[in-house]
């Protein structure tokens, strides 16, 4: 299912991603787990509530989504992609796993999230896991998670830092844009200043070496870089 006709730079898009994982989608949730950190302290963090709805921007192979499905089990789960390829991997294996009919999946780009793709009027989470850093419009996809959450809707966010104090950060860096991967400093830089003036370090938290940063906030508290005029943490 397509969240819209998408114009040819969409379609682009999408074309790399497949491209991308054409292959890399069989051994992708193995190599990752060495050097995805943060995804399960994430997970942990959420406390879904029973009925609430997640959904995953950039949900890859589903590896998130069965995670969360096992820990949070009446939890309402949807996934959107740009990669097809992916999508189709995901698919099977929540069938694998027996939750082929707890999770939606949908084809699109994060850009262009809309919770009426799902058959849905709203999320209660928003969760970007290391998606943030492989999507050209990053910026957008924050906006766009905004008018998709309900009034007390949460944005997740878990995605590699800035390598600040990291031994070998310039071979990291030229490995990762290998895969089209590129960290958000500005990201991070905006955050960091926004957070610690209104809440202190404890609003965001950071991995040794700055390796990676895990954030929630509420409902357009992302800034003046995506849907809101405030940086707000999550209460």
């Amino acid at each position: 299912m397509s969240m819209r006709a998408a114009p040819l730079a969409d379609v682009a898009h999408c074309g790399l991603m497949d491209k991308v994982y054409r292959r890399q989608r069989y051994i992708y949730d193995f190599t990752r787990k060495y050097y995805l950190f943060g995804r399960d302290a994430l997970i942990r963090n959420l406390d879904l509530k029973p009925g609430q709805r997640l959904v995953e921007i950039g949900c890859g192979t589903a590896r998130n989504l069965i995670a969360i499905a096992r820990r949070y089990p009446q939890a309402k789960l949807y996934g959107l992609d740009a990669s097809a390829q992916m999508l189709e991997t995901a698919r099977l294996r929540l069938a694998k796993a027996g939750l082929g009919g707890r999770v939606r999946l949908v084809h699109g780009l994060a850009e262009n999230l809309s919770p009426a793709a799902f058959g849905e009027e709203s999320f209660d989470h928003a969760l970007f896991s290391y998606s943030l850093s492989m999507i050209p419009g990053w910026r957008q996809a924050l906006a766009a998670a905004g008018p998709a959450l309900s009034s007390q809707g949460l944005v997740h966010i878990v995605d590699f830092c800035d390598f600040h104090t990291l031994a070998g950060r310039k071979i990291l860096l030229a490995w990762l844009g290998l895969f089209h991967v590129s960290p958000r400093v500005e990201l991070l830089a905006e955050l960091l200043a926004g957070l610690e003036a209104e809440f202190g370090e404890k609003a965001l938290v950071l991995l040794p070496g700055r390796y990676a940063f895990l954030l929630a906030l509420s409902k357009g508290k992302l800034g003046t870089f995506a849907c809101g005029s405030t940086v707000t943490a999550r209460n």
